[in-house]
C-alpha cells in the first residue's frame, strides 16, 4: 500500500479524535476498516504511530514525526481543489477564517459585515480558538485566515500586525472613580484586580501588562484574582467586586447600558497586538486575499493605540 492521502487523513483525524472509534465516526467508516488503514500505514512505515497509555491511545514518537508532514500533504491538496476551483468562480466561494474569541466582536463583526455586503458569493466560514489554536488550524489548512494576540514566530507560519486593540481599566458603573481620570495607575494600587492567569506558554493578550505596568512604577505587588473567561471578567467587575484591565470594545454593550464604565489613566497607554495568520506558501483564493486587505486597511478594524512592552508577573492572591 501506498501512504496517500485517505492513510494520512485517517492518521490525522485518529489524533485529533482522541480515538477510533470518534474517528470512525467522523470518518463515516467502521473501525475495522480505518484500524486497517491505519495497521497497513504502520506495515509500509516499519514503525506503531499509535501507542496506548492510560487515557486512550497517543501518537508514538514515529506518530509524532510524521503528524506535521501530514498535515501540511492535507492542507496542499485541499489547496489544490481550492485554486482549480477559484479558476472557475472568481471572487466566490468558501473563506474560513478562525479569530481568537475576544476578537469576534463588534470591530471584526463591522469587517465581515462589509466584506460579506460587497462580495455576496462569498460564503464565511467563522470559528473561535485560542491564539495558539488559531495558528494550529491555519497550519492544518482548516482556515485560511487567523487573527490572534501577539506574534507568533513559528517558520510556517506568516505573521502580519494588522491592529492595535486599545484597553482600559474598567469598573462598576457606581465606583468613584467611573468615568473620572486620573494621574497615575498607581493610584489604583489597593483596588482587586482581576487577571489572566500568567502562564507564560497559554498567554492569550497583552492584558497580564497591568503587573509589569505596576512595577515600572515601583510597585511591587498588588491584590488580584485569576480569571479564566472575559465573560465572568466582567460580570464580576458588574458586581462591584474588583476592576481589570480589558479591550475597549469588549465593554461596548455593558457601557452603552450602564453597567460598566472606565477610568481614565492619565498615564496608562496599552494595547493588544494583533496578528493575521497565514501558512506560508498556502494557497490563497481570490476571496481570502480580498478579505485580508480588508482586514489590513479597514478604519473599523485598525486600532490607533501605541504599543507598551510586556513585562513581568506579580503575585496571585
Amino acid at each position: 500500500m501506498a501512504m496517500d492521502s485517505e492513510a494520512l487523513l485517517t492518521f490525522v483525524t485518529i489524533h485529533q479524535a482522541n480515538g477510533f472509534s470518534r474517528a470512525a465516526d467522523i470518518l463515516g467508516r467502521s473501525q475495522p476498516a480505518i484500524s486497517r488503514r491505519i495497521a497497513l500505514l504502520e506495515e509500509e512505515l516499519g514503525v506503531p504511530v499509535f501507542e496506548r497509555a492510560a487515557g486512550g491511545i497517543v501518537l508514538s514518537e514515529a506518530g509524532r514525526t510524521l503528524l506535521p508532514h501530514a498535515e501540511r500533504v492535507l492542507a496542499a491538496l485541499g489547496d489544490a481543489s481550492s485554486a482549480i476551483k477559484a479558476m472557475q468562480t472568481n471572487v466566490v466561494g468558501r473563506v474560513a477564517i478562525v479569530a481568537v474569541g475576544t476578537l469576534a466582536g463588534t470591530n471584526l463583526t463591522v469587517v465581515l459585515k462589509h466584506f460579506t455586503a460587497e462580495h455576496p458569493g462569498i460564503e464565511l466560514a467563522i470559528s473561535t480558538a485560542t491564539s495558539a489554536e488559531v495558528s494550529e488550524l491555519v497550519r492544518r489548512g482548516e482556515a485560511a485566515i487567523g487573527l490572534r494576540y501577539l506574534l507568533d514566530i513559528a517558520p510556517d507560519l506568516i505573521c502580519e500586525h494588522v491592529a492595535s486593540e486599545p484597553m482600559a481599566v474598567i469598573c462598576h458603573a457606581d465606583h468613584p472613580l467611573a468615568g473620572k481620570e486620573i494621574k497615575s495607575l498607581t493610584e489604583l494600587r489597593h483596588e482587586t484586580w482581576f487577571a489572566f492567569r500568567n502562564s507564560y506558554d497559554q498567554r492569550e493578550t497583552f492584558a497580564d501588562n497591568i503587573f509589569a505596568q505596576f512595577q515600572a512604577r515601583g510597585v511591587a505587588e498588588i491584590r488580584w484574582s485569576a480569571i479564566d473567561s472575559l465573560n465572568a471578567m466582567k460580570r464580576l467587575v458588574e458586581a462591584g467586586l474588583g476592576i481589570a484591565l480589558l479591550p475597549e470594545s469588549a465593554i461596548d454593550e455593558e457601557r452603552r447600558a450602564g453597567s460598566l464604565a472606565t477610568v481614565g489613566v492619565a498615564d496608562l497607554i496599552v494595547a493588544n497586538p494583533i496578528y493575521t495568520v497565514t501558512r506560508r506558501g498556502g494557497y490563497l483564493s481570490p476571496a481570502t486575499l480580498r478579505l485580508l486587505e480588508r482586514l489590513r486597511t479597514s478604519p473599523s478594524f485598525m486600532g490607533k493605540a501605541d504599543l507598551q512592552p510586556q513585562g513581568g508577573r506579580l503575585k496571585s492572591s
